[in-house]
Order: C-alpha cells, then sequence, then structure tokens
C-alpha cells in the first residue's frame, strides 16, 4: 500500500518524482480560478477522508481544496467524531473507513496512532503530522527552496530554535534530498537523535552548534517554528522562553547567513517571539509561497499514492 507516513521511510526516488508533479501541477494552474478544477481531474469520483485529531488551518484548506481541484470529495473528521481509540479501536476504525473512502489524511498527536491506522487500513494513508514528523510540510519547504535557488543538495539549511517534529522531518529530508543541517538551540530542546543518525547515515552533514551567530554562517536556508504550543501551560511556556530567547530570529541572526540566504517558517508564527516582523515580511521570507506549495505538493502527495 503506498502510504506517505514519514520522509525516511519513502523511498529517494518516489519524493523527487511528487516533487517534480508538484511543479507541474503548479504551473498547470498558473491563473486559474481557485474553484476551478484541474485541466486533469485526476481524483474525479473519488472520496478522500480528513481526520484532525489536532485542529489545522493551512493542512485542513490545502488538503480540501486540492481534492476539490481534482475533481473528488471530501469528508472532513474531527477527533471528536470519530474518538480514535476510546471505545472503536484504531485498527476496526481503520477497517470502516477503508470501506467507504479512498483515501486517509490524520493529523494527530500520537504516532502511534498514524502507523496503526495504515496497519490496518486498506486504502492509501497520510501523515498530515503527528508529534514526531510533518513531512507534508517539509515537502512543500523543499519545492519552495528549488523555485527560488534551484537544486537544494548541497546547500546549508540552519534549524533556530526547538529540534521539534518539523526539525525530524527536515532532517530525515536532508538524508533524501542530499543538503547537510546545522541545528542551533538549547541542548535541552535537541532534535530526535534516530533523525540525526538518519541524515548523517545517507551522507548529509548534520551539526549541532549553540552559538547562534556561528551556526548561521554559510547558511542558504534558515527556518524556525514557534517556540509553544496552545497546549502548553504558562510555566512551560516562561520555561521554553527563557531557553529560546537567545535563538529568536532576526534582523542580526539574518545578517549573518549567505545574503541569498532564504527564510522560512511552517505558521503560524508568534510574531516578535521566535521571529521578527522585520525578517517574516522582509525581502528574504518566502513564508507565502511556502504556504501556498502546501496545496500542490500535497496533490502530488494523494495522486502518488492513489497512482494517478
Amino acid at each position: 500500500m503506498p502510504h506517505f507516513l514519514d520522509l525516511h521511510t519513502t523511498d529517494a526516488d518516489a519524493l523527487r518524482a511528487i516533487l517534480d508533479k508538484a511543479r507541474a501541477i503548479k504551473s498547470a494552474r498558473d491563473g486559474a480560478p481557485r474553484a476551478a478544477p484541474d485541466s486533469d481531474p485526476a481524483l474525479k469520483d473519488r472520496m478522500v477522508a480528513l481526520v484532525f485529531e489536532k485542529p489545522s488551518t493551512r493542512t485542513r484548506i490545502s488538503f480540501d481544496l486540492g481534492v476539490r481541484q481534482m475533481g473528488g470529495q471530501t469528508m472532513v473528521l474531527s477527533g471528536s467524531e470519530l474518538q480514535l481509540g476510546h471505545g472503536e479501536t484504531i485498527a476496526d476504525t481503520a477497517r470502516v473507513l477503508s470501506r467507504f473512502v479512498d483515501l486517509i489524511m490524520i493529523r494527530t498527536f500520537d504516532e502511534a496512532v498514524l502507523h496503526e491506522l495504515a496497519e490496518h487500513a486498506t486504502v492509501p494513508v497520510i501523515n498530515g503530522l503527528t508529534n514526531e514528523s510533518h513531512p507534508c510540510q517539509i515537502m512543500a519547504d523543499v519545492m519552495t527552496f528549488e523555485e527560488h535557488r534551484g537544486p537544494i543538495a548541497g546547500r546549508k539549511v540552519v534549524w533556530s530554535g526547538d529540534g521539534n517534529n518539523v526539525c525530524a522531518s527536515f532532517l530525515h529530508a536532508a538524508g533524501q534530498f542530499g543538503f547537510d543541517l546545522t541545528f542551533t538551540g538549547p541542548e535541552a530542546l535537541d532534535p530526535d537523535p534516530k533523525a540525526v543518525a538518519f541524515a548523517r547515515d545517507r551522507g548529509s552533514r548534520v551539526e549541532i552548534e549553540r552559538d547562534p551567530f556561528v551556526a548561521m554562517r554559510g547558511a542558504d536556508l534558515v527556518v524556525t517554528d514557534t517556540w509553544v504550543s496552545m497546549h502548553d501551560s504558562q510555566s512551560t511556556r516562561e520555561r521554553r522562553h527563557t531557553l529560546l530567547r537567545a535563538y529568536q530570529v532576526n534582523d542580526a541572526l539574518m545578517a549573518a547567513a549567505s545574503p541569498e540566504a532564504l527564510f522560512m517558517h511552517c505558521l503560524p508564527a508568534h510574531r516578535e517571539e521566535e521571529v521578527t516582523n522585520s525578517v517574516m515580511d522582509g525581502p528574504q521570507s518566502v513564508i507565502w509561497d511556502e504556504a501556498e506549495n502546501r496545496l500542490h505538493a500535497q496533490k502530488a502527495i494523494l495522486r502518488w499514492c492513489l497512482g494517478v
């Protein structure tokens, strides 16, 4: 079953083919109204379940619109509606959903939920985000970088801040697409060692540098993410702010990178916390292209999963 669960578990050639398709999809829609169907309605008569245990803006809109543009229909379900693992087992939910839909996208907390769903589903499953990874986002990020700067292979990416799930997927991408990654942040928030090991085993140079200004030297891309979650307590928020304050992406930090460096953030951002307004809205920021490219990258992922 062609599930799209993580970048490090998907063949590198398949990932490159998905990005090539995403660029073609975007080019073919140049100037088309948002509600206009694609010239190739690849998902005609297909039903896609979009399952959200964790709330979303960009993931929900981009998947919903993408399916509709390709001629399919969506069934949007919240975690409270399905009560995954509470009452009916995740395995049984997977079996039932597979009788009604052609594909399942799930955005959840626990990675184990994703994998159990995929194990028992008889239709493809896409990882829309877990606490461990965010592969769809990074496909859009790689696409965005290459639109602006050409091939990402051999480039230097610097991740500043919390070594979270998005950072883990960037490390997976480093191994699969052949770029290097430097993490700069507090030791308490270092990235997943398994993700670091994967990238290094694939030949990518991965460095941990506590001094953010040293880390930025020669950076082609600077990336950060929010320091706190909506679920964090006030005490947790204060502790994380104290830990991460030195890693805010501001004008001074961007000036330490390559003059041609781009800035990315998967959004939503807490302006003037992990990144300043001047960087977010500045000439090196490509965050809006990055957000749009979720649509095109995910359409290509949907097509790859369904073989259309």
